[in-house]
Order: structure tokens, then C-alpha cells, then sequence
């Protein structure tokens, strides 16, 4: 907290500063920093030009807060360096560009929207990072596709009730490529909750409430779903 000397003419000053102009509107930075990682607002020319030029589909128009949920509970549990990460539905790339830069891993982003990828590589230039990326529909995801890596994790890729057969069978098709383990984050969407419940006697899992006040308030649930001990 700033001190202020308790003088009367001090006071008239931080008054007339504090007070706002008539119709002003408070502006919003173009670039935030949060958790390490930069991203773009939607007023950064960048992004401005990037959505003229890629319009996306299937919700990769913004970055998504589930992905501070994820890096929040990654920031608690940490992988290993060099860990090798598939980014399930990876949007603008902000989560995998995190687990490079915080933990030193090998990130691949997925998204079934290839119109999504300008975004992430501008990102992952600002963040002075690489991102492997991976044009592909999520049940294209084969057992020789998923044993390149260690790790999957998402961040809000559960919203139609379709996706909850989708992502069972890709669970199936990761414990058989030698997967460790699957992380997903959710705001709680009801076809998240039912893969939760269904894979109650498949995997060994676990449900997580998760809440994260600042820096962009987020909550919802984390499913750790282990594989090796399946």
C-alpha cells in the first residue's frame, strides 16, 4: 500500500488525480503475464490480425481459464524435466508453453482446429519457447501416435456429451501405448462429470475440486486419471 502523507494539500492532489473522467473508460493492457507465461488480450494487433486472417472453430476463438486450473495443479505436482506432453485441444498453447518453460518438457499441442496453430506459435514466440504441434482429431489419436509421449493433459475438452466416449476411448488406446498419466481440467461441464463417473471401473483416478482465486480467477475439477496403476 502506497503511504500518503496526511497533509491537506496532498489530499486535494490524490483527489483530483483519483478522480475519473467523465465517459473515460478504464484501458486494458494488451499483453498479461500471469503464472510465468505472457498472452496476448484480443486487443494486441497481433491477435487482432491472426483473427482476420484464421478465423478458428470448435471454441478455439479465445484462450480458455481452465488452462490456469491446470497450470496451477501442475505448479503442485510437477512433472519431470523432459517429460514428454501431448496438449489435448491445445487452443492458443498457453498450458504447454508453461510446461516448457516452468519444467523444462517436450510439448506437443493437438487440436482438431488447425486454424488455432498461428495463435499458439505466436505465443510461443513472445514466450521464447518451441511447440511441437499435431493437426488431428482426438480419436485419431492411435496407440503408435500416443506412445510418443509420457504425459497427456487438457484443459476444458470435455463440452459435448460426445467428447465423453471420445476421451474414454482415447484413455483405452494411452494405457495400451505405455501413457504414465492423464491430467484434464474442467469448469465442471456435465459431460465431464459423466466421463468421471464412468471411468469409476475402468481406471485408477481421481477427482479433484480445484479453485484458484488470482491471478485470472478460475475453479472447477481435476481429473488425474493414473495408468500405469490401472
Amino acid at each position: 500500500m502506497k503511504n500518503i502523507a496526511k497533509t491537506k494539500d496532498n489530499a486535494k492532489v490524490q483527489s483530483k488525480k483519483s478522480k475519473p473522467k467523465k465517459n473515460a473508460k478504464p484501458s486494458k493492457p494488451d499483453l498479461i503475464k500471469e503464472m510465468g507465461v505472457t498472452r496476448m488480450t484480443n486487443k494486441h494487433p497481433t491477435i487482432r490480425k491472426l483473427k482476420r486472417q484464421y478465423p478458428t472453430s470448435i471454441h478455439g476463438n479465445k484462450f480458455w481459464s481452465s488452462s490456469y486450473l491446470l497450470m496451477d495443479y501442475l505448479n503442485d505436482n510437477p512433472p519431470k524435466k523432459k517429460t514428454r506432453i501431448l496438449d489435448l485441444g491445445c487452443g492458443w498453447g498457453l498450458t504447454s508453453i508453461y510446461c516448457t518453460k516452468t519444467f523444462g518438457c517436450t510439448v506437443t499441442g493437438v487440436d482438431a482446429d488447425k486454424d488455432v496453430f498461428p495463435y499458439l506459435d505466436a505465443h510461443a514466440e513472445l514466450n521464447d519457447v518451441t511447440i511441437g504441434t499435431l493437426h488431428r482429431k482426438f480419436e485419431k489419436l492411435d496407440v503408435k501416435t500416443l506412445s510418443n509421449y509420457d504425459l497427456i493433459i487438457g484443459g476444458d475438452i470435455c463440452f459435448w456429451d460426445s467428447l465423453n466416449d471420445t476421451l474414454f476411448k482415447l484413455f483405452k488406446r494411452a494405457k495400451k501405448a505405455g501413457v504414465k498419466k492423464a491430467v484434464i481440467a474442467d469448469p465442471q461441464r456435465q459431460p465431464f462429470i459423466d466421463l468421471c463417473a464412468r471411468l469409476d471401473d475402468h481406471f485408477t483416478h481421481e477427482v479433484w475440486d480445484w479453485e484458484l482465486p488470482e491471478p485470472t480467477p478460475a475453479d472447477g475439477d481435476i481429473l488425474v486419471v493414473n495408468f500405469k496403476k490401472s
